[in-house]
Formats: structure tokens, C-alpha cells, sequence
């Protein structure tokens, strides 16, 4: 796969003192082709870094690639490496240290972990990087505070919080007026959806909730260095925790000053000196679909069919609306987790077997046993 990166991506012409009536020179940003290099130098440079942070946006897959691919290379250089990553929660953390022993396997892991109603990304994004920490010994650390403590200070604000769980908050600075308005723009742009704040208090509230979220998984990775002296941490967080510094890297440094280097995908953004130290340019790549039997589930009730997607396999196979799923492919079903744990390896086109509990105790019901060929995702919708 081609990637490139800036080495050292730009540099800016200052002004000079202009002559009497000449025209200004303009401050400009140049980017040196020169500089450009790849992966394998990217390693060398970061593995003088203690810390290293890569970001991504969590549905694409060049970044966990290029997370894979730099995990591997720091590990060669660094074994004593730690991993740090923002899709586990900090109460799950004993399960993790199970599965990188190899004490339970990976689909407990995920379920003890509550990853499918807690994080929702494919998890296929991050499997491989996963598996090569288990299979390397490579620690790997839950960085997320509790959601449930975000969602409700995004709600109504850190007061709103038990004196209890306010004993045990990290430390939080709202002290930098970049940060600030960096997430009062992203407010407005998301204003009025979940986890956005709403009323008077709406921003301050989201402000803290984003405080927490940035000063957790901060305080957390400076607690492990602290710990263990001299070894080295490799961070996996999306890239608004990582821009211009101003989240987590800013206030680990607060905590304990290490040598660090942000690593960030380019994306769309122009060339900014701040934004981080290395942008990296990957050719897009796509995760195989993964196979769907097309139903909107209700699990307040177990877990029942409350409709279909269009084309949807479920309902060409036989399944009706209402049905309650007691298994998947041979795995008992009892909540939606479940469901997403026993498609995991199935792709489109596989075959298998739903069984389902059709009808009510006053209308008597029967179990039924319905083999379903999965089919891919339509197009920008998230069936189950």
C-alpha cells in the first residue's frame, strides 16, 4: 500500500519590510516534496518519542492500517512497548489484561468488555492490531473514562454527578482559549444532537464532557508512565483528541513531561504547522462488507424483530416482524451484542441459521428455525 507522509511538511516565509509603495509579501505556507518520505522512516523518527499518538477517524480503514503498521514498527524498535487506546472503557481493563494473556478469548473479551453497545464501530477495524498485541505480550490499556459519567456531564454538567463520582474526576484545566473555540465550532455544527448539550448551559456542559473525555484518557496514560519508568506507550485515539495538541498530548505533558510526537492523517486539511507533527497521506482502503440479515431490532423485550432494510435477507428468509431471536449461527441471543458477536465472522453470502420464538402465551407460540443468506450493507445505513 503507498503512503506518504511530511517529514517535515512546511515552513513559512515570513514578511519582509516592504518598499515604499510596494505590494505586501503575503505570509505563505510551502510544502518541501523533498521531505517526503515513508513508513519505515516515520518508525525511525518516532521511536526517539516515549509517546507516540496516532489518530484516526474511527469508520476508516487507512488509519488503522497505518496504526497496525506503526504498532509493528515501534514494537521492533521499543518491546517494552504499551498500548493505549480509546475505544475500551477504564472499568473494563481487567478483561483486557485477560485476553492479551490469553486467559479468555476474543469474543469474551468483547462481551465482558460491552464493546458492541459501548463503542459500535465494526470491530474488524480493530481485530488485527488487537490480536498482535495478544500475540506479542503487549499491555494494552483501556484509556476511556466510564460513557456513563460523559453522557451525563454532557447532560448536566460535572455538578450534576454524585459527590462520589466527582471524588474520583480527574484533574481538569478549561484554561486554553484555543481549545475552547475549537469546541464551541464543533457545538454549533453538532448543537441539538445526542451528547451536544442542550439550553442555556448547553456548550458548558459540553465543554466539561469533552474535558473529561481529553483529561481521562490523559491522566490514565500518565498514571501507567509514572509506573513503569523508562518503557514506552503508543496511543490510538481519534484525531480531535490529538489536533494542535490541545487535548490529550497537552494534558499528559501537564502530568509528566516525556518526549512525544503526534501522528495524524492528513485527510482534507490543509497544511497547518501545529496541527501535528507528522501527516500522513494513505490511498483509501475498504473493510470487506460484513454479512447482514437486515432487520431493526427492539431490545427492550428481549430481542425481537421490529422491521427490515430494504432487500433485506431476514425477511426473504422467513422471519417475521415481532419474532423474538433466541439464537444466531449456533450462538444463544439475548441482547444485541449478541447479535453482532455471531455474525462477526460471516460475511455476505454466508449462510446461517436464526431460530426465533413466533407468537404469545394467549395465542400460543412455537419456535422456528429459519437458514438465512446474509448480504452486504446497502449503501451509507447501519442495519443490523
Amino acid at each position: 500500500m503507498f503512503r506518504l507522509l511530511f517529514l517535515a511538511f512546511a515552513f513559512a516565509i515570513p514578511s519582509a519590510p516592504a518598499l515604499a509603495g510596494a505590494p505586501p509579501v503575503p505570509r505563505t505556507l510551502v510544502l518541501d516534496l523533498s521531505a517526503l518520505s515513508g513508513l519505515d522512516r516515520l518508525v525511525e523518527r518516532l521511536s526517539a518519542s516515549r509517546v507516540v499518538y496516532v489518530g484516526e477517524q474511527h469508520n476508516r480503514y487507512a488509519d488503522h492500517l497505518n496504526q497496525l503498521a506503526i504498532l509493528r514498527g515501534l514494537y521492533d524498535r521499543h518491546p517494552d512497548l504499551a498500548l493505549g487506546v480509546e475505544f475500551f472503557q477504564q472499568p473494563f481493563q481487567r478483561y483486557l489484561d485477560d485476553y492479551v494473556a490469553g486467559r479468555i478469548p476474543e469474543k469474551e473479551m468483547l462481551r465482558r468488555t460491552e464493546y458492541f453497545s459501548r463503542w459500535r464501530y465494526d470491530y474488524r477495524f480493530y481485530r488485527p492490531i488487537l490480536r498482535f498485541a495478544r500475540a506479542k505480550g503487549i499491555p494494552v490499556l483501556a484509556l476511556n473514562p466510564p460513557r456513563e459519567w460523559v453522557d451525563q456531564v454532557a447532560e448536566g454538567g460535572v455538578a450534576s454527578l454524585s459527590p462520589a463520582i466527582r471524588r474520583r474526576l480527574p484533574e481538569m484545566d478549561a484554561s486554553d482559549p484555543a481549545y475552547r473555540e475549537r469546541l464551541r465550532k464543533v457545538f454549533a455544527y453538532h448543537r441539538g444532537r445526542r451528547g451536544a448539550g442542550k439550553g442555556a448551559d448547553g456548550f458548558g456542559h459540553f465543554l466539561e464532557a469533552q474535558l473529561l473525555w481529553d483529561e481521562g484518557m490523559a491522566a490514565r496514560a500518565a498514571a501507567w508512565l509514572r509506573a513503569h519508568p523508562g518503557r514506552h506507550l503508543l496511543i490510538l485515539a481519534g484525531s480531535g483528541h490529538l489536533e494542535y495538541r490541545q487535548g490529550i498530548p497537552s494534558r499528559l505533558q501537564r502530568r509528566i513531561r516525556v518526549r512525544d510526537a503526534v501522528v495524524l492523517n492528513a485527510d482534507s486539511r490543509d497544511p497547518d504547522v501545529g496541527l501535528a507533527d507528522f501527516l500522513l497521506y494513505p490511498e483509501p482502503e475498504r473493510l470487506p462488507p460484513r454479512g447482514l440479515i437486515g432487520v431493526r431490532l427492539d431490545t427492550e423485550r428481549g430481542v425481537r424483530v421490529a422491521g427490515f432494510t430494504r432487500d433485506s435477507a431476514g425477511r426473504e428468509a422467513g422471519l417475521e416482524v415481532g419474532d423474538l431471536i433466541l439464537e444466531v449461527a449456533g450462538e444463544p441471543v439475548s441482547g444485541y451484542p449478541d447479535v453482532r458477536l455471531a455474525l462477526l465472522d460471516h460475511g455476505p453470502g454466508d449462510r446461517v441459521s436464526v431460530r426465533v420464538r413466533r407468537g404469545d402465551a394467549l395465542t400460543g407460540s412455537e419456535e422456528r428455525a429459519f437458514q438465512v443468506r446474509l448480504k452486504a450493507p446497502p449503501r451509507r445505513s447501519r442495519p443490523h
